[in-house]
């Protein structure tokens, strides 16, 4: 089956055959293996992992209710009450986040008892009687990303694509300084959809017209990732000179890329992990907190990523996603500029994580990076 052309790739680009000895080279097993959706362990990339029972064969054929994993942050600019629950050296534990989502819900005027903590992450999430989602950040401040976050789940609403939706109410809300947003749940089980529909989501997403009221902001990978690495508190002197001295090799490439697709808005974290199947059992794309405008090969390295170098898509899987988008990043130059980008911003975000465990697994990614040896057994966070 021939691969159709996007109508955003130029007629001028051609695509090479894709040499095998890339595969190869990161030890990828000649068999399928399974990938942390399959074995219940769930990814959202550069954002930390959770391990969730994975759905019987027969759930997965019925309508499924997902858990909005990553969802997006929005609500009003409410003054806070009284003193500060949480400091900012403390961070968010379990007691602050309930406190914080209780005084949410209150300015909300939602109800918020027997709120379930799903997950304290990069943002505590918890599900609000099964069909609302509340997101609270997990720093103080951030309420202009927040804005921006609702504004583009407004913005794909009034299109009709199928993302995850914010309650209609105004958002962010202030819980004592920390940006708390409302969604509807897009369903109660965490299902994910096949890699054809994440490819059409993907395929779907850049074909949309971004009004430029939205305010989206240009892609700057670097910036992004300087800012990773000054907060990790879990690398060792060596391995932090080792990754800034990648980090300026990656740039350098970056820089002289060509772009053989048409720059647009972008999902920025696009990925199997974060289309989950709604309750009707059509895909649903979650975590808008990365939106912005760039290139669009950014949302497609992650696929190519984790089929080439860790295993977690089959080739026949990856063959689906090239057909159904109508692109193969992998025969482009600057696959491997993006990957090796990606590779690091993931190290980067668990090296961010003050436990012994995570250091362990931040000194053996490095290693890999600094080797070229074998991605298969990062173990997932």
């Amino acid at each position: 089956m021939g691969v159709s052309r996007p109508p955003m790739v130029a007629d001028t680009d051609r695509q090479e055959e894709r040499p095998t000895s890339r595969v190869r080279r990161y030890g990828r097993a000649a068999s399928p293996r399974a990938w942390p959706w399959r074995s219940g362990i769930i990814l959202s990339a550069g954002r930390g992992f959770r391990a969730r029972p994975m759905a019987t064969d027969q759930e997965k054929r019925q309508p499924a209710d997902c858990v909005e994993r990553n969802l997006t942050s929005v609500v009003t600019d409410l003054e806070p009450r009284g003193g500060d629950i949480v400091s900012q050296a403390e961070g968010l534990t379990e007691e602050s986040a309930r406190e914080l989502a209780d005084a949410a819900c209150k300015k909300a005027g939602i109800d918020g008892r027997n709120a379930e903590l799903i997950r304290i992450g990069s943002n505590a999430v918890f599900r609000l009687g099964g069909q609302i989602i509340l997101r609270i950040g997990r720093e103080r401040g951030g309420f202009e990303d927040a804005r921006r976050q609702v504004a583009v789940a407004r913005w794909l609403a009034d299109e009709n694509y199928p993302a995850n939706r914010v309650i209609d109410i105004a958002q962010p809300v202030d819980a004592s300084g920390y940006p708390a947003t409302f969604w509807k749940s897009v369903s109660e089980k965490e299902g994910y959809a096949s890699i054809a529909q994440v490819a059409e989501i993907i395929r779907d997403l850049h074909r949309l017209r971004t009004p430029e009221s939205l305010g989206l902001r240009a892609k700057r990978p670097f910036d992004e990732i300087e800012e990773r690495l000054s907060d990790s508190s879990n690398l060792g002197r060596d391995d932090e000179e080792f990754l800034r001295s990648r980090i300026a090799e990656l740039r350098d490439s970056y820089e002289g890329l060509e772009f053989p697709l048409t720059p647009g808005v972008i999902h920025g974290d696009a990925n199997i992990g974060n289309v989950i199947l709604s309750r009707d059992g059509s895909p649903c794309l979650i975590d808008l907190d990365s939106f912005c405008v760039g290139p669009r090969e950014w949302d497609l390295v992650q696929t190519a990523l984790f089929y080439e170098r860790f295993g977690w898509h089959s080739a026949e899987e990856y063959r689906t996603f090239v057909e159904v988008y109508g692109f193969d990043i992998m025969n482009w130059r600057g696959y491997e500029t993006l990957a090796g980008y990606r590779e690091i911003s993931m190290t980067l975000w668990l090296a961010g994580k003050a436990t012994d465990e995570a250091a362990q697994e931040v000194r053996k990614r490095v290693a890999a990076i600094r080797t070229g040896g074998d991605r298969r057994d990062w173990a997932p966070f």
